[in-house]
């Protein structure tokens, strides 16, 4: 594994498709996205402090209707 990550990015083919593939990314890779058929159902959260107190939130569409969510929110602290 060690030595694939050396090898990234490979500078001869990290241009290569941009154009085709920046499109692409701009429109999925929002925070969230609305297409037909296609879009963001869960967005996620963690936020974690210099104490090691976490806060984990993460809301979930209900029954792929984009105006029910769910939240939850759990809290814990790390271990050191």
């Amino acid at each position: 594994f060690s030595y694939f990550c050396s090898q990234l990015p490979d500078p001869a083919i990290e241009d290569q498709g941009k154009d085709y593939i920046r499109p692409i990314l701009n429109k999925y890779a929002a925070v969230c996205v609305r297409c037909p058929g296609y879009g963001t159902r869960t967005n996620t959260v963690v936020l974690i402090d210099s104490e090691g107190c976490v806060t984990f939130t993460e809301r979930n569409m209900i029954n792929a209707d984009v105006n029910q969510w769910q939240t939850s929110t759990y809290e814990f602290k790390l271990h050191s």
